[in-house]
């Protein structure tokens, strides 16, 4: 009698492990952050010139998002935002991080803040493998040799271009004219710190994607959920995609060529996904640009302004979330065009997917991972604010507005002062053709004071 009852505790003591690892089964993280590419240049957003097959397949087996935004409409503090869920500006980085003495003209940091809370820090802490393969561009270009390497950040894994520390693909750019490639490190073949692997520029995409499919073998092996950034370099200039895609030498032709090339090499990462069911069921990807296109390059579709701006083409980015196992079965392959939120908010969402609980008031970012999943159609609460990059005036007769906020359906864009406002209806009037703002006198009162109050307590 004895023995049965200790052998009924020890089956219900298996029981609860099982039931306790089957609900606290954390799902795998890969996002994919695209650099200079348009609002319109996903062909599931409107592209009719290229075709991003692999793109559009993530799309139709997932849920499209057409009004998220980043938080900067340039590089560096776009990708400070979604690494730590805050504005940038907390962190003096307004730009993209340049040359040291550029850095210190603009007053900016030279990189990131170890300080600064990160989304790979806060998952690695609860046991995930973290891993990030790609542009980084927080630290450690140009002549910035002693920045903290990408792995200081939370990363067990790096692979980075000339915009980071560590161990990196430096390109090969093959015009294909009869003249020897040439390299293009912008100093970081002398900074140290981490091998270098010399690599064609059209093929560097690939390299990203090989080293994220054995990360991702390794931690299957370790028995670990992950988190993997997966930052590509392309669609930025300089353009310069296999001979095969040159098509024409016009500088839109050569910037389809590369995202041609880009979407073809995404294509094997999303396919091994896919392919295992373990990772199918349990996997969020996550697709979108860091900014808007740039000038005479990409399309910004339907709407106004382009990189360096804060019209909708500097700030408004497509977002596909890939998870047909862990979304509603009703929002599969579907659009939503109701929720607004941002990439800082893609930080608490998925740390609350994870299960990890973080101190309220951390981020300014807020958990919309419901929405990612398509489980509502809601947004974030708080408006959204952004600060133009300083050092990007725009062209000799353009005056571009320095600060946006949005709240609700309403946009308003003016100078630090609060003069020159533009007040747009995004509900009715996306593109921003039409100016209301001397209609409504006291919404552009009260907008432009909760703007440049968030300006101006930024550091």
């Amino acid at each position: 009698m004895r023995t049965i009852t200790r052998l009924c505790a020890f089956l219900l003591a298996l029981a609860s492990v099982v039931l306790l690892n089957a609900t606290e089964t954390r799902p795998n993280f890969i996002m994919v952050f695209i650099d200079d590419m348009g609002w319109g240049d996903f062909s599931c957003f409107g592209n009719t010139v290229v075709k991003t097959e692999n793109i559009d397949r993530l799309a139709a087996e997932g849920l499209r998002f057409t009004q998220f935004y980043v938080n900067s409409p340039i590089c560096s503090p776009s990708r400070t935002a979604l690494t730590t869920g805050q504005y940038p500006q907390r962190w003096h980085i307004h730009s993209f991080l340049n040359n040291r003495q550029a850095n210190v003209n603009r007053g900016m940091a030279q990189w990131l803040d170890l300080k600064a809370p990160t989304l790979a820090r806060h998952l690695k802490e609860v046991g995930y493998a973290t891993g990030h393969f790609g542009k980084w561009h927080l630290g450690g270009q140009r002549d910035v040799g002693e920045a903290p390497l990408i792995t200081e950040y939370g990363f067990d894994e790096s692979l980075s271009n000339f915009e980071g520390l560590g161990p990196r693909l430096l390109p090969l750019c093959n015009a294909h004219d009869g003249e020897p490639p040439r390299k293009h490190a912008l100093g970081s073949d002398n900074l140290g710190r981490g091998p270098i692997i010399w690599m064609d520029r059209s093929k560097i995409t690939e390299g990203f994607v090989g080293a994220t499919i054995e990360f991702i073998r390794k931690a299957a092996a370790d028995n670990k959920p992950f988190y993997i950034n997966v930052w590509p370099d392309d669609v930025h200039s300089p353009f310069f995609p296999p001979a095969d895609r040159l098509g024409g030498r016009t500088k839109r032709d050569l910037y389809y060529g590369v995202l041609k090339t880009m979407d073809e090499q995404l294509g094997p990462l999303f396919d091994y996904v896919r392919s295992d069911p373990g990772l199918r069921e349990n996997t969020l990807i996550l697709a979108c640009s860091d900014n808007g296109p740039e000038p005479g390059a990409g399309s910004a579709g339907p709407f106004r302004g382009a990189k360096t701006m804060l019209y909708e083409g500097g700030v408004r980015s497509s977002l596909i979330a890939w998870a047909p196992r862990l979304m509603a079965a009703s929002a599969v392959g579907g659009q939503n065009t109701n929720s607004v939120f941002s990439a800082m908010d893609l930080v608490p969402s998925m740390l609350a997917l994870a299960g990890v609980k973080c101190h309220s008031g951390l981020f300014d970012g807020e958990n919309v991972s419901d929405v990612l999943l398509g489980k509502n159609q809601g947004s974030r609460r708080a408006p959204l604010f952004w600060r133009r990059p300083p050092d990007r005036p725009g062209g000799p007769r353009e005056n571009l507005p320095d600060l946006a906020v949005r709240e609700g359906d309403w946009k308003l864009l003016c100078e630090y002062d609060g003069s020159a406002p533009q007040l747009y209806d995004l509900g009715k009037d996306p593109a921003e053709t039409t100016n209301l703002a001397d209609k409504s006198p006291d919404l552009v009162k009260r907008l432009s004071e909760a703007v440049r109050n968030w300006y101006q307590s930024a550091p």
